[in-house]
């Protein structure tokens, strides 16, 4: 009997962990980038007195590691766990160990992270600088969470795979690709590993892993949440079902080609740069089909929108994918990359998709999950919503717009030469120039910061007048009338 009341619910369990798991670790890994952005124009935050641990060097992968691994991570584990099971009729696969197992062991993974980063043990590989031992844990989770999502997908209820489940797939299988690969290298001591690439193999390797990284982690598995919340929210079915399906197979195969866009005028061979070149251009087709999709499936909600702050967040998260995803391409353009390249342009353009794009898609879910974990019809607060909505974009447009100008100028110093050939700017002037953005860029991440902090009050508020509930799934006949 036990057996079959067991069967009946959803696993909500674990999605309310990594829910929570995803504003507390969005909190942290704003705060470390805060920390990191007031480095830049105030050295002595580097407390060099105290020791290396808190230096820019150090701090900077924590950032990195801590918004895309721990908080981007926790919400995609979140929402395809919801989703997977909402959209296939059924519980998800591996009973209630598996799925604990991934939580668990992320967990450990973050915390790992946190402690060895600071302490200097890196691979210096951008976004992979964690060494084996963790890389090996990585591993063992991610093939755990396959397990469990295609497990589920594999004793789904409801014959027709939803879209959202194609693009959670793909991220799935495409991240284990890419870590295992990048991540081959040969131990020399507990917390030392050397790569098995070597010069431009190994840099190739890193930056199809480190492309991709964005192409399938903070896209593929973000577009999997657009195509389930977005609909949810507005009340309306996805505008075009047929796009949604090229959308995806455009979008995952011409994704992985791109890579060698960052490393324009290296060592690579020229025609590997120009294959990233031309991939990277077509891109910008498969990426505003989707963004497209998704805008046009309010058509018919917009009321909806003027009252709503959760649909708010998820539409201008839209915004944010299609101008990041034109200005990606654009910057891939070995001409504009003369420019652009190693300035903060690319810092800036990086964080409209992390920010504007990741961001935002992740707290709009999070925001429309919560009250149905929780057992409540709403948030605590819809104003609070409504406020941190426009902290959040007034933060994420300080921060790009000081970043692009600082970027461009640093791009046209670096180039500046005088009539007998040599640099009119030294390296340590354009610095000087950059400081005045640099305050407006940590002004940006501080007001991004205070809209994490109140999402995070918002959740507890919630939490704390709620009880967990695990909704029963629907008997067949049921799903298919709905």
């Amino acid at each position: 009997m036990e057996i079959l009341m067991e069967t009946q619910t959803y696993n909500y369990k674990v999605v309310r962990q990594f829910a929570i798991m995803t504003v507390v670790w969005g909190v942290v890994g704003m705060l470390v980038g805060v920390i990191a952005a007031a480095q830049l124009f105030a050295p002595m935050l580097n407390l060099s007195d105290v020791g290396p641990w808190f230096h820019f060097g150090r701090i900077r992968p924590l950032h990195t590691n801590a918004v895309i691994f721990a908080f981007g991570g926790c919400g995609l584990f979140a929402t395809s766990y919801y989703v997977v099971q909402r959209t296939c009729n059924t519980r998800l696969f591996g009973g209630n160990f598996l799925p604990a197992f991934t939580f668990w062991g992320w967990q450990l993974v973050i915390l790992l992270a946190a402690i060895t980063l600071p302490l200097g043990y890196t691979q210096s590989k951008e976004y992979a600088e964690l060494e084996w031992p963790i890389d090996i844990l990585i591993a063992v989770v991610w093939v755990a969470y396959a397990v469990v999502f295609f497990g589920t997908l594999a004793k789904r209820k409801i014959k027709h795979i939803y879209v959202a489940n194609w693009f959670y797939g793909a991220f799935i299988l495409a991240v284990a690709l890419l870590h295992i690969v990048n991540n081959i290298s040969i131990p020399a001591g507990l917390m030392k590993s050397y790569p098995v690439y070597a010069g431009a193999i190994d840099a190739m390797v890193q930056w199809w892993y480190g492309h991709n990284a964005v192409g399938f982690f903070l896209t593929a598995g973000f577009l999997g949440m657009m195509y389930y919340f977005v609909p949810k929210q507005a009340g309306r079915p996805v505008y075009s079902y047929r796009l949604s399906v090229v959308h995806f197979w455009a979008l995952i195969f011409t994704y992985m080609w791109a890579g060698s866009h960052h490393l324009h005028y290296t060592a690579l061979p020229d025609w590997t740069q120009s294959l990233g070149m031309v991939l990277s251009l077509i891109l910008f087709a498969p990426s505003w089909g989707g963004m497209i999709n998704g805008i046009m499936t309010l058509s018919g909600a917009w009321d909806k929108l003027r009252t709503d702050p959760i649909l708010k967040f998820l539409v201008v998260s839209l915004s944010f994918y299609g101008m990041s995803t034109f200005e990606g391409p654009m910057m891939s353009i070995k001409t504009v990359n003369a420019l652009s390249h190693y300035t903060d342009w690319t810092v800036g353009h990086v964080h409209s998709g992390a920010l504007g794009w990741v961001g935002f898609i992740t707290i709009g879910s999070i925001y429309y999950l919560v009250p149905r974990l929780f057992g409540q019809k709403e948030m605590y607060s819809v104003k609070l919503i409504e406020m941190h909505f426009w902290i959040a974009t007034v933060g994420v447009v300080l921060y790009i717009s000081s970043m692009w100008i600082s970027g461009v100028m640093q791009g046209l110093m670096w180039g500046a030469l005088n009539t007998d050939g040599t640099l009119t700017y030294s390296f340590v002037e354009s610095v000087k120039d950059s400081k005045p953005f640099y305050v407006v860029r940590f002004v940006g991440g501080l007001l991004y910061l205070s809209g994490m902090l109140i999402m995070a009050y918002n959740v507890l508020r919630t939490v704390s007048v709620g009880k967990a509930v695990d909704a029963e799934i629907p008997s067949l006949t049921q799903s298919q009338h709905h």
